[in-house]
């Protein structure tokens, strides 16, 4: 519609068709803020009860695609009937259209990305638990649900693809982290720690080979969230207490957003650290300086200790 309009104009002068551009873009931009609040107003619909509106998901995807069509065709229409030395006023006058296509297409993934997570959620709360250690599928359903998931996401555009696969490879981890930071099970013996340490490296590399196949094509190498996992197993597995010092400080060296209540929660699950033990680590790894690396992506930072704080890990 915008391009016959843009054709007509076009034959009688330029300077009307410039003018007939920047008032399709001026619709545009108040279309996409409309379309922008029937997409929220569709996803609440769909959250109140999730048999409703039928195929979502499909839908939602097209909406997510739809943005990057938007963007294309903005910068077409531009290119086609715009001179250059015209083009950053214009520009300048349209500042919002990517920054709403961005945030539609944002919502629209992470509404999709709420859909995975509520389908796991039975599955996580049986991390680290007693269960868990005597034999849990809950990983291998896990991941069964986020591949099969994202075989629906196939036809998601790559840009916004690539972005959910990553966010939802962090979300797992962060889930994962949070089980373990929620002292569902305190080990009762170094066999016991063992065997939990060795599940949960062999978990984690679980997790890493489906996010290494979901993410194959993007270029990118996000497996350092997998070794987070392993490496809280690592201050698990550990036979001598006495070295727990090293351990607790080299983990916080690689990870400088953890927090007292973290250390506090981890070693309450290995169930061997005496109180005194725990309050000289934590009050001596509160003492040493953190360097932070820039390029460092927190991940604990939004882990809460849900009603355990430090005094009462300590005990």
């Amino acid at each position: 519609m915008f391009e016959q309009n843009l054709q007509v104009a076009a034959q009688i002068s330029e300077d009307l068709k410039i003018k007939v551009l920047v008032l399709c873009l001026q619709q545009m931009n108040s279309f996409l803020s409309r379309y922008k609040d029937e997409a929220q107003l569709y996803k609440e619909e769909h959250l109140r009860n999730r048999q409703h509106p039928h195929c979502y998901v499909q839908y939602m995807i097209a909406i997510i695609n739809n943005c990057q069509t938007f963007k294309e065709s903005i910068v077409s229409l531009k290119r086609k009937y715009l001179k250059n030395e015209v083009e950053e006023g214009v520009s300048l006058s349209q500042p919002s259209m990517d920054g709403i296509l961005d945030a539609i297409a944002k919502e629209g993934c992470s509404s999709l990305l709420e859909e995975v997570f509520l389908d796991l959620e039975q599955h996580l709360c049986e991390l680290m638990t007693r269960k868990w250690l005597l034999g849990s599928k809950a990983v291998d359903i896990i991941c069964v649900t986020v591949e099969d998931y994202f075989n629906d996401f196939a036809k998601i555009k790559k840009p916004y693809k690539k972005r959910m696969t990553a966010e939802a490879h962090r979300r797992v981890v962060v889930e994962y982290l949070r089980a373990v930071m929620q002292k569902r099970i305190s080990f009762r013996s170094p066999e016991e720690r063992k065997e939990g340490a060795e599940r949960m490296v062999r978990e984690a590399e679980q997790l890493r080979f489906l996010f290494r196949k979901l993410a194959s094509g993007f270029g990118e190498d996000a497996d350092g969230y997998c070794d987070t996992i392993i490496a809280v197993a690592e201050v698990i597995k550990l036979t001598d207490p006495s070295l727990l010092y090293l351990e607790v400080s080299t983990l916080v060296s690689k990870y400088p957003d953890i927090r007292d209540d973290h250390i506090g929660a981890l070693l309450a699950v290995r169930g061997d650290a005496s109180r005194d033990m725990k309050q000289t680590i934590i009050e001596t790894l509160e003492q040493g300086p953190t360097q932070v690396n820039p390029n460092y992506v927190p991940i604990f930072r939004e882990i809460i200790v849900p009603s355990l704080n430090v005094a009462k890990l300590l005990k």
